[in-house]
């Protein structure tokens, strides 16, 4: 069983961010980062005192990262089995976020020294990046020449990480390439669609190894475990589901039972047996899932342990659903379960605010 390399964190300004480590308590679903926050508070009317506090808090929090000489920005990057995957990274701090972040994803560039082990940067080296321009929720990223010097089989992983990279801001929700100047509808080498844009509905590290027909098939995004050496990370993969499993929940639980494709490099920690014993319950953005016990896996039974990374995989996979934050666990209809950390799932988990920081 891979050992779990997470640090628990704990920042409470308007909501608690703690990374995932199998706490009860964390903070809002959204990771995507605001770029250029406002500065200055905005009161509400006379009386309307907790609003206020709310807005102070936010401004304090917003002249805090500002004033600081590094934040921690998520980047896509390669890793040694080829897939995409978002690293947390301390970059230096700057009012121009979103180009930093596309200039921290060529090889040989500023991203060389900070690396972790196994990963790669994924443009092309000497590639310049000349603007991000960013109206009505669409990022517009104008390269050099440099930028079509890829390998092919590059293509489609150039696409996501750029797409992933800029859409964990809040304000870029669509991503346009361009060249010199000139809009790309296609990937200059082999030809990849890119139509009036891409954004993460067009999936990552695309798996359709399980699709008979993919027509009659829709995506859907979970995270499967990946591993350099003794260190943990989760990575996301778009797997083609049936159009017959009506409940999107359910259809990602069982894809992270069946585990991710053999030849892929990557693993799951849940035990074939893990069933739901119920219909998935949505209430106020909360998720409850009733498992049997199989979820325990090779946990003894009596100690009601479910394993960091399968509630990681889960947490990571389900809010990544539209208007789900939380995910709160039971077993057999009972909620006293506890983390290999013995710390109580009595409380719903959600997502954290970075994901994959861990050293390497």
């Amino acid at each position: 069983m891979p050992k779990n390399r997470w640090v628990n964190v704990t920042a409470a300004v308007l909501a608690t961010f703690v990374l995932l480590s199998g706490c009860s308590s964390f903070g809002s679903k959204s990771s995507k980062q605001e770029i250029d926050p406002p500065q200055d508070i905005t009161y509400l009317e006379d009386g309307d005192q907790l609003d206020q506090q709310l807005d102070s808090a936010k401004s304090t929090s917003d002249k805090e990262e500002s004033s600081k000489e590094t934040v921690k920005r998520v980047l896509y990057l390669i890793d040694k089995n080829g897939m995409v995957v978002p690293q947390t990274l301390e970059l230096p701090n700057t009012k121009e976020v979103a180009k930093q972040a596309v200039e921290y994803l060529v090889a040989g560039g500023p991203v060389s020294n900070i690396l972790p082990n196994g990963f790669r940067a994924v443009l092309p080296e000497d590639t310049v990046v000349k603007g991000v321009d960013i109206k009505d929720g669409t990022a517009i990223v104008d390269f050099s020449n440099e930028f079509t010097n890829y390998k092919p089989e590059d293509e489609e992983k150039i696409l996501q990480a750029i797409t992933w990279t800029l859409t964990q801001f809040k304000n870029i929700n669509k991503v346009k390439l361009w060249v010199n100047g000139h809009e790309l509808k296609e990937m200059p080498v082999k030809g990849t669609p890119i139509g009036e844009g891409t954004t993460r509905k067009d999936g990552i590290n695309i798996d359709t190894s399980d699709a008979v027909d993919i027509t009659d098939t829709h995506p859907l995004t979970v995270y499967y475990i990946g591993e350099e050496g003794d260190n943990v990370y989760y990575v996301p993969v778009t797997k083609r589901i049936s159009n017959e499993e009506k409940d999107e929940v359910v259809a990602a639980v069982n894809a992270l039972v069946e585990g991710p494709d053999r030849s892929s490099g990557l693993l799951s920690e849940f035990q074939s047996e893990v069933k739901l014993i119920e219909k998935p319950k949505y209430e106020d953005g909360q998720v409850t899932l009733n498992f049997n016990e199989a979820i325990y896996g090779s946990y003894d039974e009596e100690k009601k342990i479910v394993s960091n990374h399968v509630i990681n995989s889960l947490v990571l996979t389900l809010t990544e659903q539209e208007g789900i934050e939380k995910v709160a666990l039971k077993v057999n209809g009972k909620q006293d379960l506890v983390n290999e950390d013995g710390k109580s799932l009595s409380e719903p988990v959600s997502r954290p605010e970075n994901v994959n920081t861990g050293s390497f």
